[in-house]
């Protein structure tokens, strides 16, 4: 069971985990300083507790806290005011509870391809509501894991857990610096590759014949899209048909798609 702990001073370094959200050279969640997970909300912070990451401590007021199970806890849970709060993370959280975690061991990407049937594969998708929304409808669309090739963004950064509703924190995912020889890896292990792009000459989705097979769909960045180098490594390019005078999606919601129409 966590143990509850009333604190009042908002300088108090057992808050440490929780200290300077908004400052970018000293936020906890930064990989290249401490590296922690931060979930926010009690649906988000119940996810956490679910997941495989090691959960230090928690921080909230009394009602948020008293509303999440933490008998199988044994971390520290404390509660405090909004006040509190807001000097210690550095602006007011409507949520009213914060959990920190340390990260769970990195997934290899040999593994993730080898366990899975289909795969989100992401070039240069740097804003993390894109991915954090990319992992909330992989979650709830069937994919069964993530791979970040160059130019994505950390998933376990705040904005990240937050907008994937902490889904990113049971969604599987791995890096490759091998790119784009990774998509040649994956069709060695009997994935079809198909790259989304509106280009006109890409096949229209629901001819693409996707359907039951073992399927990485790559999906590029915000604005550019994927590189050519990219769509010339994967095996087909499918396109979304759109009415005219619109000629593309945001990415997440052109993944949406594509992995709806692989179930």
């Amino acid at each position: 069971m966590a143990k509850v702990i009333e604190i009042n001073d908002p300088a108090d370094p057992a808050l440490d985990d929780f200290r300077d959200l908004s400052t970018a050279d000293r936020r906890p969640d930064r990989p290249g300083g401490r590296g922690l997970v931060i979930a926010e909300g009690v649906v988000v912070v119940e996810r956490l507790l679910a997941s495989p990451y090691p959960v230090r401590g928690l921080l909230g007021v009394r009602r948020r806290i008293e509303a999440l199970d933490l008998s199988d806890l044994d971390v520290p849970a404390y509660v405090t005011s909004a006040e509190v709060m807001a000097s210690v993370v550095g602006f007011h959280l409507n949520r009213g509870v914060l959990a920190a975690a340390d990260r769970a061991p990195a997934v290899s990407f040999e593994d993730l391809a080898a366990r899975s049937q289909r795969l989100a594969v992401l070039e240069g998708v740097g804003d993390h509501e894109n991915l954090g929304s990319i992992f909330r409808n992989a979650a709830a669309l069937g994919v069964d894991g993530v791979v970040l090739g160059p130019g994505c963004s950390d998933p376990l950064y705040r904005r990240s857990v937050r907008v994937s509703m902490g889904h990113v924190l049971r969604v599987p995912f791995a890096t490759t610096d091998e790119w784009p020889a990774a998509l040649n890896m994956l069709r060695q292990k009997g994935y079809t590759v198909a790259a989304l792009t509106p280009r006109p000459s890409a096949l229209h989705l629901a001819d693409a014949g996707l359907r039951g097979r073992r399927v990485a769909v790559l999906l590029g960045s915000e604005g550019p899209g994927l590189t050519d180098e990219a769509i010339d490594a994967a095996d087909l390019a499918v396109r979304i048909p759109m009415s005219s005078g619109v000629d593309s999606l945001n990415v997440a919601t052109a993944g949406a798609v594509a992995f709806y129409a692989l179930l």
